[in-house]
């Protein structure tokens, strides 16, 4: 989805200053001024107080002696050497990608979680901070030298079950990085650093839309608060003419009304309601800071110390909860590395962030019942969401497919109930099944006139398009010469596996003998993903036909090893592409990955955090802003959900990214 969104802030940045005296207990501001390098070092402000340095908005300057290390618009790093067919940039060609998502990553809809209570909020933070840290440059058609590599779709696959009336499955690889010598490589379009870019963005351009004021390019007349309408972000008509509003990504339902998308500080904010309510959540939660701050300060001084914060708050969330909740452990902080380069890794980005297995087929949450009108509960069962009211309680469930870019449904179900309903059921278990709403009609609009087939087995009635997210990875990574699972895993120091079930952990990787199969046409079987047993998190099994089957299994068994799929699908293991390699491996002890996804995970997340100048724990100013304001960054996520919506905090989880216990 990457559209350019204006120029980059040049280099030559003007950077604010915040000098700040203490008196007698009182706040004084004294002036702004600016310098023409960004992250120089400053002597302490008049009267003994302290200068804040402003991050830039495109990364530049994060670290003085590189300052383009992790600045937006550049390529992203790589760890290990690219694998191209022509050792430059043709695409390595390997089995057809939906016909390994049919045999590797189709669920059959069948329900399976986490077993270790990971709520949804591991899936729609994780977004929240892959918006914030990276986003490829794309080709559209209307650009030249546009290089299209369509996914075959043969609706003869025995296991294909949907429709697909265009034929292919478009796919369009990403545009190749100007002026780089060697081996392909991609541009990450946004700065590598969490750094709230997907609350403010990275241009001027954009920010003064996004702030109270008028749209002048005089930023001198901008207000402090991000503007809000009732609460909720702006749409690109809010301010008149939405041609001239900031970029922003549209699709399903806003192919056709692109003026009512959403507007924040990255481009994708309208992609699903679960990330348009974190990106709301963030925008309320700068005003209500901006708010706290003396009127004394000018606006520009509290917009900066609330955007500080706000970058704070990220990454405290992030460093001590988010990764902990999913099994990710560093190595302890030793401070600020200014040898240490935080650019965004290629694989990171394009193997070892894509946890789809993780995303939840719908949203679900509950509210009293008088909290709609029945006209409201009847628009919304018109629009395909799940309408149960028991007794003075209504509970919602918006499928996938009825969540993406509609905007218009956050203010609908209000942003209270649906921030907590985030947290109140596990996410998907992270493994190599992907759920249909992502594997198969990703972004599709329905055929009309049939709202009860959004989900589950009746779901392929719904749709005449494919759009299938897993088979996009695997491409994906061929498109960025991505090298093969075990070259990968060498690079990330891991020892190479020499036979399937040695990825993925089974006793077997041959066929079984089951008279439900066809003996020499197992892999084109449709039996061979039938669940045979189905259990949940303590071991007990479930009945496929009962309740439990939809909501409690954490392991499911299948009629053939995973290992005899992959081993008749490559013939080699060093075939394997380096997404379905990663997604198969059974996960670490007490972690949601496999060893190669959490060394992929655990390297990049170090370097974003030792190679951050303004990380949290390296930043003086923010002690100065607690000390002199009373404004602390510290809160977890539930926190600040409850002091920014009318959900009380008692009514949420001590920790958001856990579940509540069965």
């Amino acid at each position: 989805m990457g559209h350019r969104i204006g120029k980059f802030i040049p280099f030559s940045v003007q950077v604010l200053v915040l000098a700040v005296v203490v008196a007698g207990g009182t706040a004084v501001a004294a002036e702004i001024t600016a310098d023409r390098v960004a992250g120089r070092q400053r002597p302490p402000g008049r009267g003994g107080g302290i200068d804040l340095e402003v991050q830039s908005l495109d990364g530049s300057g994060n670290n003085r002696s590189h300052p383009r290390w992790g600045k937006a618009g550049l390529p992203y790093s790589r760890v290990a050497q690219a694998r191209y067919a022509d050792g430059r940039g043709a695409m390595v060609q390997g089995p057809d990608v939906r016909w390994i998502s049919n045999r590797v990553f189709n669920d059959r809809n069948q329900n399976i979680f986490t077993d270790r209570r990971a709520s949804q909020w591991g899936f729609v933070w994780g977004q929240f901070v892959d918006h914030t840290i990276g986003l490829r440059e794309e080709t559209t058609a209307k650009d030249p030298g546009v290089e299209k590599a369509d996914i075959a779709f043969n609706a003869k696959d025995p296991l294909e079950s949907f429709v697909n009336t265009v034929g292919g499955i478009p796919f369009t690889r990403s545009k190749a990085a100007a002026g780089v010598s060697g081996p392909r490589q991609q541009t990450n379009l946004v700065s590598s650093y969490v750094d709230g870019w997907a609350v403010y963005g990275g241009t001027q351009e954009r920010l003064e839309w996004l702030r109270e004021g008028p749209v002048d390019g005089n930023m001198s007349n901008n207000g402090p608060h991000l503007l809000l309408q009732g609460g909720y972000l702006p749409r690109r008509d809010s301010r008149g003419d939405p041609g001239t509003a900031p970029a922003m990504a549209v699709d399903g339902m806003l192919l056709g009304r692109p003026a009512k998308a959403a507007v924040a500080g990255d481009q994708r904010a309208n992609e699903n309601i679960a990330l348009t309510a974190v990106q709301t959540l963030f925008a309320r939660e700068h005003n209500r800071i901006v708010d706290l701050l003396p009127t004394s300060l000018s606006a520009e001084q509290r917009f900066q110390i609330a955007r500080r914060v706000v970058i704070a708050e990220q990454q405290y969330i992030t460093y001590e909860h988010f990764l902990p909740a999913l099994g990710v452990t560093l190595p302890r902080y030793r401070g600020y590395r200014s040898d240490v380069d935080a650019t965004l890794s290629n694989e990171f980005a394009t193997v070892g962030y894509r946890a789809h297995s993780m995303i939840h087929g719908e949203i679900e949450m509950s509210s009293d019942v008088d909290r709609y009108s029945t006209a409201t509960l009847q628009q919304f069962e018109r629009g395909g969401v799940e309408v149960t009211v028991e007794g003075d309680e209504v509970e919602l469930a918006v499928p996938l497919n009825v969540a993406y870019f509609n905007p218009d449904l956050v203010p609908a179900v209000q942003l209270g109930p649906l921030l907590q309903g985030i947290g109140s059921e596990s996410e998907y278990r992270n493994d190599e099944q992907i759920d249909n709403q992502l594997r198969s009609v990703l972004f599709q609009i329905p055929v009309a006139g049939n709202p009860q087939c959004l989900d589950g087995p009746t779901l392929p009635e719904c749709f005449r398009g494919v759009m299938d997210l897993g088979a996009i990875d695997v491409q994906r990574g061929r498109d960025h010469g991505i090298p093969s699972y075990n070259e990968l895993r060498r690079a990330y120091g891991l020892p190479a596996r020499r036979t399937f079930r040695a990825i993925t952990g089974e006793a077997s990787e041959g066929w079984p003998r089951d008279p439900e199969l066809t003996a020499g046409k197992e892999v084109d079987d449709p039996s061979a993903l039938d669940f045979v047993g189905l259990y949940d998190a303590d071991g007990k099994r479930i009945d496929p036909t009962s309740d439990a089957a939809e909501t409690s299994v954490t392991r499911g068994v299948r009629r053939t090893p995973l290992a005899a799929r992959l081993k008749a699908v490559y013939g080699s293991v060093d075939r394997v592409d380096a997404f379905v390699g990663m997604v198969a491996e059974p996960h670490v002890r007490g972690s949601e990955f496999g060893e190669l996804q959490l060394a992929i995970w655990a390297r990049q997340f170090q370097a974003l955090r030792d190679g951050d100048r303004f990380f949290y724990r390296n930043d003086p100013g923010l002690d100065m802003i607690r000390r002199v304001y009373g404004v602390d960054f510290r809160r977890n996520l539930g926190d600040i959900i409850a002091l920014n919506t009318d959900i009380p905090r008692s009514a949420l989880t001590p920790d958001v990214f856990m579940a509540p216990a069965a």
